[in-house]
């Protein structure tokens, strides 16, 4: 998509979905622009805007508690990771990075918003550009990624809460309405033009809503998803893609150190007769996020990625807490045990390669890509430009070849053979393929599907040849073009 950006293309979302703005896709476009097409420079995107949000973090503490030492502390947390936060912070999947940033901006224009309205005197100029700026950055946050909601909402009603019994709220409201339509304005103009059913089912959940059984079914299972995958991966103990622990000899020290921060909290609240401005804030990402994935589609999946804002809240309530305890060396022993598990943890599963440290959490996706430029090598030597495979190969493959080598994502990765032609989200690569007179068919870790396309190809005489390339099969030299719909594949199957 940023490679077409240079091109002249203008897209508002993400190939084939309604949710999830370009905007990813344009900071990188900017990146290609100034210094080539390059996976690293994807990456380094990834890392500006995460080293953003860790400034931006550190910001916000000093804003909230006045105590730069709170920031700095829970700066450090943010800079080291876990595995969770890492992976979703480096790898580009749509608008994640940009969400945790501007979740922060929501934040920092929110506290700006209460404490000029609590100092405010006659000779302070009321903050309306200021409620302009909130919406601005409301709307951005629901166009670049729906995730941005859990900072959304608990702000507007913290705010309104805190500002209560001031007066002349409608015109506040009403910049704050106006900066929400410009921040989001790509999303409006994709209401109007495509509708507005995409946008508000896909808003919901509509792309994960795959589950079966009654309400009450679907809460538990969100309820079991949440309190043990959820936990576990939030507190850094296991991988987003497996269920296996992390650092081990330190985990029961971990494990302590947050059940002390969190009965520190409770207690802390207690004793005060209301809930700070800070605390308030945080506590409502929580339950809204909560809440959010309770009930809605989104509680299937508890890989990790919906739970990413809650790192901020846990790094300053970890940073409040450690930054009383005494003596000095029980705290310095504390604030250098979060980031030593975490780098245990980067370290662990980056040096188990495959899978490394991955965004693949269903095995048979897990494909060692260091053999992709291979695959690349081979296709383009034996003149196999067109053809079909998976969602995981077609599109890597498409871009470290310059577009040369296009293969339609009409091939299942399951292995009962499900498909969605969800997977298939550019259509212009669909029309090169068909219209093409060579395939070439590509699998991976698949061999229900390679016995498939083996009796489909014998059914029909067609001759071909085989090569296997790390995890890829290649299936090239077909005597005929043959494409999936007439052997059955690439279908919708439930």
């Amino acid at each position: 998509m940023a490679r077409h950006i240079l091109q002249g293309a203008h897209p508002i979302f993400f190939y084939g979905q309604a949710y999830m703005g370009s905007l990813d896709a344009w900071l990188v476009a900017l990146g290609f622009a100034l210094l080539g097409e390059h996976v690293e420079v994807i990456r380094l995107v990834q890392i500006l805007l995460y080293a953003l949000t860790v400034f931006s973090a550190i910001l916000l503490g000093w804003m909230l508690w006045e105590d730069r030492r709170i920031g700095v502390l829970a700066g450090v947390f943010l800079a080291i990771p876990n595995v969770n936060v890492t992976l979703y912070t480096t790898v580009s999947l749509g608008g994640y990075g940009e969400a945790l940033l501007i979740g922060n901006l929501i934040l920092m224009t929110t506290v700006t918003l209460a404490r000029k309205a609590q100092h405010q005197a006659a000779t302070v100029r009321d903050p309306w550009e200021l409620w302009g700026l909130l919406g601005f950055w409301m709307g951005l946050g629901l166009w670049v990624h729906g995730l941005t909601l859990v900072y959304s909402v608990p702000a507007v009603g913290v705010l309104l809460w805190h500002l209560k019994h001031q007066r002349r709220m409608a015109k506040q409201l009403a910049l704050l309405g106006v900066g929400f339509v410009v921040g989001a304005w790509p999303w409006w103009y994709f209401a109007l033009t495509q509708g507005w059913k995409p946008l508000l089912t896909e808003l919901l959940g509509s792309a994960v809503a795959v589950e079966a059984g009654s309400w009450w079914q679907k809460l538990l299972q969100h309820a079991f998803n949440l309190v043990i995958l959820g936990s576990t991966v939030t507190l850094g103990f296991r991988p987003p893609w497996a269920v296996q622990w992390l650092g081990l000899p330190l985990m029961p020290f971990v494990l302590s150190l947050w059940m002390f921060v969190a009965w520190d909290g409770i207690r802390y609240w207690r004793s005060k007769k209301s809930i700070s401005f800070a605390d308030m804030l945080f506590a409502g990402i929580g339950l809204t996020l909560v809440a959010g994935f309770l009930f809605t589609s989104f509680g299937v999946d508890p890989s990790g990625r919906y739970f990413l804002p809650l790192a901020l809240p846990l790094a300053f309530w970890a940073a409040r807490w450690i930054l009383r305890l005494q003596p000095k060396g029980l705290r310095l022993a504390c604030a250098g045990l979060i980031p030593l598990y975490h780098l245990w943890g980067i370290v662990a599963c980056a040096a188990q390669n495959p899978p490394g440290i991955t965004t693949q959490f269903y095995a048979p996706t897990q494909i060692d890509q260091r053999h992709l430029p291979a695959l690349s090598a081979f296709l383009k030597q034996t003149g196999e430009t067109r053809g079909y495979s998976n969602y995981w190969v077609a599109y890597p493959l498409a871009f470290i070849s310059q577009e040369e080598l296009i293969f339609t994502p009409r091939l299942p990765y399951h292995l009962d053979l499900r498909y969605t032609s969800r997977d298939d989200r550019y259509p212009p690569y669909a029309l090169m393929v068909s219209q093409s007179e060579r395939v070439a068919y590509v699998t991976t870790n698949n061999p229900a599907l390679d016995d498939y396309l083996k009796q489909a190809f014998t059914r029909l005489g067609i001759s071909y040849q085989e090569a296997h390339i790390g995890d890829y099969r290649i299936y090239y030299r077909l005597s005929r073009p043959v494409h999936p719909q007439e052997i059955g594949l690439g279908e919708t199957r439930p």
